[in-house]
């Protein structure tokens, strides 16, 4: 199994059977093959997935990423939130909201609010199921934001942590 330059997964016939034997259950249907496989008609198969073959893109990566910035898979109640409205409400002093206000326009500089909304969906979908999700770590305890989103449990404002280590 190999990858191409924007980190989509590219199997050969090979990687596909060792796939299918590790796991008979394994989804086929988003994969990228490298030659077309064909199947014996004698086995008369049902239910044969299509499989896509790899196309190599005439797009940088950086046009790449910005096609796929929005094919989030989530609920439409998530991709239709208003993310920046939630957060606000979330705030009990103005302390936090001026930090909120702060991280929130620096997300929508990055056009990151999708990014943000399948945070909640993330967190949300975590609690219903009862997964254990880690404390934090790193620099994205310095948004306060995906604080009160639930990604992590760090207080940056009670720890005066700065947004500029997350957001660099």
């Amino acid at each position: 199994m190999k990858n191409d330059i924007y980190g989509r997964q590219i199997l050969s016939e090979e990687d596909i059977f060792l796939a299918f034997l590790r796991d008979p259950d394994f989804k086929i249907n988003n994969a990228l093959i490298e030659k077309e496989i064909k199947f014996d008609p004698i086995l008369e198969l049902e239910n044969i997935p299509i499989l896509n073959k790899y196309h190599s893109l005439d797009i940088t990566v950086e046009e790449f990423d910005k096609i796929n910035q929005d094919n989030w898979y989530m609920p439409t109640e998530y991709k239709n939130m208003d993310i920046a409205a939630w957060v606000l409400a979330q705030c009990k002093e103005d302390y936090e909201l001026q930090r909120v206000g702060e991280e929130l326009l620096l997300y929508q500089d990055r056009d990151l609010f999708s990014l943000l909304c399948y945070c909640k969906y993330l967190v949300d979908t975590m609690r219903k199921n009862n997964i254990v999700w880690g404390v934090g770590r790193g620099s994205s305890v310095a948004s306060y934001v995906l604080y009160l989103i639930g990604i992590h449990r760090v207080n940056s404002i009670f720890y005066d942590l700065s947004i500029d280590e997350f957001l660099k």
